[in-house]
This record gives structure tokens, C-alpha cells and sequence, in this order.
């Protein structure tokens, strides 16, 4: 029994030192058109950020447009395009190749 329970540990162990290895870190840009004021990228900004696994939001105001890095493996791009839209500001990622 012992050794089952070192066995357990063991696997647990290496389970959460490689996990982080399985997770990369992405970068989306969504096009957010509602962006009009001054006001409108802080609002924006601050509900990308509260989105969990989001380590970096850039906001490009002139093009309407925000640049969002984050970790695949806590969340995704459906995820920030609705904080945005529950921000009161809808967005949508943009297309490949353009």
C-alpha cells in the first residue's frame, strides 16, 4: 500500500511539472469597431485583463483593434471576445491572411 501511495505521488508530481509544457501562449488580434472614445480601450483593456490565463492586452485604438496574448491551455478566443462583448464592446477575431 505504501508504495502505491508513492507511486501516486510520483505520477501527480510529474502530472503538474509537465502540464505547464502542454500549455502555449497564443496571440489574437480582435477587431473591436465600437472603440469611438478615449474612454473606450481602458474599458476594454480591463476586461481582457480579467480574464484568466490573459498575461498581455495591447490596444490599438487608431486601427480598433486589440492584440491579446494568453495561455491556451486557462483560456480561449471565444472567452475574450465575450469579455469584450459583456464589456459593452462586441468584438470578433481577426482573419488570417489579411
Amino acid at each position: 500500500m505504501k508504495n502505491l501511495k508513492t507511486l501516486l505521488a510520483a505520477v501527480i508530481a510529474a502530472v503538474v511539472l509537465v502540464a505547464p509544457i502542454w500549455a502555449s501562449p497564443q496571440t489574437v488580434t480582435l477587431n473591436v469597431s465600437g472603440m469611438t472614445c478615449a474612454a473606450c480601450p481602458i474599458t476594454v483593456k480591463k476586461a481582457l485583463e480579467k480574464v484568466p490565463g490573459v498575461s498581455k492586452v495591447e490596444v490599438r485604438f487608431e486601427k480598433k483593434q486589440v492584440l491579446v496574448t494568453f495561455d491556451d491551455a486557462k483560456t480561449d478566443t471565444n472567452a475574450l471576445v465575450k469579455a469584450t462583448t459583456n464589456a459593452g464592446y462586441p468584438s470578433q477575431p481577426e482573419k488570417a491572411g489579411k
